[in-house]
Parts: C-alpha cells; sequence; structure tokens
C-alpha cells in the first residue's frame, strides 16, 4: 500500500502567511507614499496658484512712469456680444458686434465691469440707431468706435472730456449685419 506523507500542518500556514504579510505591508507603504507625493505636489501647485495671482495683480498695476520708462501694459476687456435691430433700410436688418475695451489699469476695468448694466443700455441704444449702410464702410466702423468710446467715458468719467477718460480705444472682434 502507498502511504501517505502526512505533513504538519503548521508548516505550510507560516509560508502563505508571511507572503501575504510582506505584500500587504508593502501595498500600505506604496499608498502612503503616493498620498504624501500627491499632499505636496498640490500644496505646492496652490502657492504657486497664489503667488501667480498676486504677479498678475502687480504686472497690470501703473507704475509711475519715470523718463525714459516704458508704460505699464494696457487691460483688454471683452464685453459680451450686442445683437441689436438696424434702423430698417431694406427690410429688417440686425448688427451682431463683440467689443474688447482697452483700459489703463485693472481698476478701470472692474470700474467698468460695476458699471456694465448703465454701459450695455448706452451701447445698445446707440447701435439700434444706426442704419447698415452707416456701418458698413470702415469710415463708418471706426466713427462707431469713437462714439462707443465717447459714450462709456460718459459713463465712467462724467464730467471728463471723452478723448482723455479712462477708456483708451474701442476694439470690434467680431462684427456682423444681416
Amino acid at each position: 500500500m502507498a502511504t501517505k506523507e502526512v505533513k504538519p500542518e503548521g508548516e505550510a500556514a507560516p509560508k502563505k502567511s508571511k507572503k501575504l504579510l510582506i505584500i500587504i505591508v508593502a501595498l500600505v507603504l506604496v499608498l502612503v507614499a503616493g498620498g504624501a507625493a500627491a499632499f505636496f505636489m498640490l500644496h505646492k501647485a496652490d502657492a504657486e496658484a497664489e503667488g501667480d495671482d498676486e504677479a498678475a495683480v502687480e504686472t497690470h498695476k501703473p507704475a509711475k512712469k519715470k523718463k525714459g520708462e516704458k508704460e505699464a501694459p494696457a487691460v483688454f476687456v471683452p464685453l459680451e456680444v450686442f445683437t441689436v435691430n438696424l434702423v430698417p433700410e431694406q427690410g429688417d436688418q440686425y448688427l451682431q458686434l463683440s467689443i474688447s475695451v482697452e483700459v489703463d489699469d485693472i481698476e478701470t476695468g472692474d470700474s467698468l465691469k460695476a458699471s456694465m448694466p448703465k454701459l450695455r443700455n448706452k451701447v445698445m441704444l446707440l447701435l439700434s440707431d444706426k442704419k447698415a449702410s452707416e456701418l458698413l464702410p470702415k469710415e463708418g466702423k471706426e466713427k462707431l468706435a469713437g462714439e462707443l468710446r465717447a459714450q462709456m467715458n460718459s459713463v465712467l468719467a462724467p464730467g471728463m472730456k471723452p478723448e482723455n477718460g479712462p477708456v483708451k480705444e474701442v476694439l470690434f472682434t467680431s462684427f456682423i449685419i444681416q
């Protein structure tokens, strides 16, 4: 008869449990190291973002101009799209217009944003009083830009001459007449 070799029960179990214990400990160490790395990377990214915001604000602040120094970079504020009906000439026509406004500094840009309802109203009234034939030539667009600038400056700096106001230039980013 064949004899069976009997293994003591205590021998097989410790080898498997030691391997399992080593795998679990290694997995926990990898997870802890990954979590720590993610924490430090996110914390570093937040600190850099805060520093970038402060640096961005500083670059847009107007510096006192000394002789031979360049001016601080201008700030451009995009406005929402304007869509208005034009004065009818050949049936119904409308104008869809996107504008960006150039101002001296970020404070003026914030002031412009705070006055947006009043500005939008003035711009809408001005645009809806125009005919398509007036706006199609280049000269018509340039005249409109000057009128828009004067309207915006009258809201942002009442009593000041429009050419000396805080809005330096009105730029068309989209100009569609249908």
